[in-house]
């Protein structure tokens, strides 16, 4: 707790040690500076979308291996110990190994490309705005489905097969079965798989900061990596406490309305 509880007092303090070494209490003026701070807005926006973007396809596509898996009654564990790679190896690893992916000169994807005729010549991949963002998408999503996947499944398999059955004697199909029976019971894993996705995503630093390093010219710096460029770099550590402080707080509004929906879900469900 404590860690926290100090980073939380020093989003209060001014302390910049490229000036001063000694700390003075500035009450709300670091977080009044983040509101019109327009490289703050811009990373918040940023790793706004790049959560939802990420999330959303891993949540999916975990889903959707999820329910495949579920219905093999060989090879499942084959099939989900393969799956789990990804998720086992470092972001940072990970993180070189899509940089050099997408390495405009030596990279796979442009050899691919161009042997195949998509592409006439190169692209930059993590130069440009667009297909930077892209890159750190793809890679975070390859890693992470895996454990939406496994938490995902764990959900499955703790549902009743007589249920199942029941369905099927009443006329039921696969979509009824999905809507009256599986998301249901499948609810209270849906959250904890987003919930710890969100907050993994929203807070991504090591796969952003080595395959782009928060650019090109900050167009996909994040949060986590605005705050450790703001201490690391400028030495600003109280602004930086406060860059910290902000993230906890949008995350706890999350978790907030994610846990809020849930608890919704299972009223109208009765």
């Amino acid at each position: 707790m404590y860690p926290a509880f100090r980073t939380f007092m020093l989003s209060f303090y001014r302390m910049d040690l490229a000036t001063s070494f000694q700390p003075e209490f500035a009450g709300l003026d670091n977080f009044i500076r983040l509101a019109h701070d327009s490289r703050f807005l811009g990373s918040l926006w940023m790793t706004l979308f790049f959560t939802t973007a990420t999330v959303s396809i891993e949540f999916f596509a975990g889903l959707c291996l999820a329910l495949c898996a579920d219905t093999w009654a060989r090879g499942r564990g084959a099939v989900r110990t393969i799956l789990l790679v990804p998720w086992t190896l470092p972001t940072a690893v990970i993180a070189v190994l899509w940089a050099w992916i997408f390495n405009d000169q030596y990279g796979i994807l442009n050899s691919l490309l161009t042997r195949a005729g998509i592409l006439s010549s190169s692209i930059s991949w993590l130069a440009s705005p667009t297909t930077a963002f892209l890159a750190l998408v793809i890679a975070d999503a390859w890693k992470t489905t895996p454990f939406v996947f496994l938490i995902l499944l764990a959900g499955l398999q703790a549902i009743p097969t007589e249920l199942y059955e029941a369905m099927e004697i009443d006329g039921g199909g696969a979509w009824s079965k999905f809507r009256l029976i599986t998301w249901p019971f499948l609810a209270r894993f849906v959250f904890v798989a987003l919930i710890f996705r969100i907050i993994q995503a929203f807070s991504v630093f090591d796969l952003v900061y080595v395959m782009t390093g928060g650019g090109p010219g900050g167009t996909t710096e994040t949060l986590s990596v605005y705050a450790y460029q703001t201490m690391m770099r400028y030495l600003d550590f109280s602004y930086a406490a406060a860059l910290a402080t902000a993230t906890v707080v949008v995350l706890a509004f999350a978790a907030l309305a994610l846990n809020w929906l849930l608890l919704r879900k299972h009223e109208e469900l009765g």
